[in-house]
């Protein structure tokens, strides 16, 4: 191949790479959300109500939450249903017990279903509660997901606390 015609063929290959990576999406940095004006605004929204746990901030916490949350506890079970007033109870009595909050959450996915976002993550948190033998670390991985509705100029978390 002659030199003219390998130039030319390195031009074309380093503007098709260059033409891919302009089409590569970006992401909202440490998550794997893409980076867009709405996606930011849910996430730092979520950021609020995650600061809110690691320094039991009850009352961001239920400022956060609609009056019309309601949680089912992903089951059958009714028993184990909590709406806003027993999440209050819950926030105002044994979520108090706990101390030394770490809450981290990794952001995986948003999505929405006309007026109802989803903010599915995975969170790693440690904790100290009350334990027999004095206070005992607590920690849980695991996956959850926010549903959140629009209020005002934020929103409101529905689901998921």
């Amino acid at each position: 191949m002659s030199r003219p015609n390998r130039t030319a063929l390195l031009f074309a290959a380093l503007l098709g790479l260059a033409t891919q990576a302009g089409c590569a999406t970006h992401y909202i940095p440490n998550t794997d959300v893409e980076d867009n004006e709405d996606n930011r605004k849910l996430v730092g929204f979520c950021e609020r109500y995650r600061h809110a746990v690691e320094q039991k901030d009850v009352a961001t916490l239920l400022k956060l939450a609609a009056p019309s949350y309601y949680e089912d506890g992903g089951n059958v079970d009714p028993t184990d249903d909590i709406d806003y007033a027993g999440l209050k109870a819950y926030l105002t009595t044994k979520f108090q017990d706990a101390t030394g909050i770490r809450y981290e959450m990794r952001y995986r996915r948003v999505a929405r279903e006309k007026d109802l976002f989803f903010v599915e993550y995975t969170y790693s948190a440690s904790y100290r509660i009350p334990g027999p033998k004095g206070d005992e670390w607590r920690r849980k991985v695991d996956d959850n997901r926010l549903e959140l509705v629009p209020y005002q100029d934020e929103f409101r978390i529905v689901a998921g606390m």
